[in-house]
């Protein structure tokens, strides 16, 4: 699931660029986003491919390396709701007018957020407002 949080930062603030790495809270890169003719495929931080994503007519579904179906998003009027293999509503996400989005979990509580700089990164935000990642 969480291949599945990043894929929305991509999704969401990129408005699905050609590539995008991600990096945890030091820096160090994590893996990486590269679009094909169908979506995009994650790779990890050796280049191994670890998943997929599909476009569909109301958002994205996502896949392991393997095929297998792991989640999707689907547009809202209010930002992107994500989903489990199952179809279960996991958590959505909410942009404010301060361009900050916020994560929450499917009971709607907090659980992140991210905020885009003026040069481009995203970063990654807990809930309580510590830096775990970035992406660019």
């Amino acid at each position: 699931m969480k291949n599945l949080f990043t894929f929305f930062v991509l999704l969401f603030f990129t408005g699905c660029a050609f590539a995008v790495n991600s990096y945890d809270s030091y820096g160090r890169k994590t893996g990486s986003y590269k679009e094909t003719y169908s979506g995009y495929n994650s790779y990890d931080k050796y280049g191994s491919k670890t998943g997929s994503y599909q476009k569909t007519s109301s958002g994205y579904n996502a896949y392991d390396e393997y095929g297998r179906k792991t989640g999707s998003f689907k547009k809202t009027s209010t930002g992107y709701n994500s989903y489990d293999e199952y179809g279960r509503k996991t958590g959505s996400y909410k942009t404010n007018s301060n361009g900050v989005t916020t994560k929450y979990d499917k009971y709607g509580r907090k659980t992140g957020s991210f905020k885009k700089d003026s040069s481009g990164r995203i970063t990654e935000y807990d809930k309580y407002g510590r830096k775990v990642g970035s992406y660019k």
